[in-house]
C-alpha cells in the first residue's frame, strides 16, 4: 500500500441493503474477473431480496479502506452430514485490483472464519478457478486444495426436466 492507504483503517463491515448497487457492481468485476461476465443476470433487485429480503439465503460483507470500498465476501452457510455440524461457503471473495496484495482479501477471509467460528462452524469452503493466482494465497493461510472431489453443477433446463420427472 501507498503512504496514503497505510493511513487510511481497513474495515471489515456487514453489507446492508444501502450496498447492494456496490454489491452488485463487486459481483459484475467478479464475473468479468473469471471471464463470465456475460453470464451475471443477477439484478440489483435479485441481490435485495436474497441477500436482504424476508429470506435472506446468503450474506455480504465488504472491505473498506477508509470510506471507499475495495473488496466484499458472499457467504452463506451450508452443511456436512458426517460432521453433523454447519461450514461456511465462500460463493464470492473479491479485491479491486489495486488492492490486491496488500492484505485486503486476508482481512475477508479472517472475518469470514471468526463469522464460522462464532456460529460453531466446523469448516470453511469455497471454489477457486485453477488459472486463479489466488490459489497460492488460498494456500498460504493453510487451505487445502481437494482435488479428489469434482464439483457438478445441474441447471438451466436440465434443473427443470429433473424436477419434472
Amino acid at each position: 500500500m501507498s503512504e496514503i492507504e497505510e493511513n487510511r483503517q481497513l474495515i471489515v463491515r456487514p453489507a446492508n441493503e444501502d450496498d447492494v448497487t456496490m454489491l452488485m457492481q463487486f459481483v459484475q468485476a467478479i464475473a468479468d474477473f473469471e471471464n463470465l461476465g456475460n453470464h451475471v443476470v443477477s439484478t440489483e433487485a435479485s441481490l435485495r431480496e436474497n441477500l436482504f429480503g424476508k429470506k435472506p439465503y446468503a450474506e455480504a460483507v465488504i472491505a473498506e479502506l477508509g470510506n471507499e470500498p475495495v473488496g466484499f465476501a458472499l457467504f452463506f452457510h451450508n452443511f456436512s452430514s458426517f460432521l453433523g455440524r454447519p461450514g461456511l461457503y465462500i460463493e464470492d471473495l473479491y479485491v479491486c485490483p489495486q488492492y490486491r496484495n496488500s492484505g485486503v482479501g486476508k482481512a475477508l477471509m479472517k472475518h469470514c472464519a471468526q463469522v464460522a467460528i462464532e456460529r460453531d462452524c466446523v469448516r470453511m469452503d469455497w471454489n477457486a478457478l485453477d488459472w486463479n493466482p489466488a490459489r497460492k494465497f488460498y494456500e498460504r493461510l493453510g487451505a487445502q486444495a481437494h482435488t479428489e472431489w469434482i464439483m457438478y453443477r445441474l441447471e438451466g433446463m436440465d434443473l427443470f426436466e429433473l424436477a419434472d420427472e
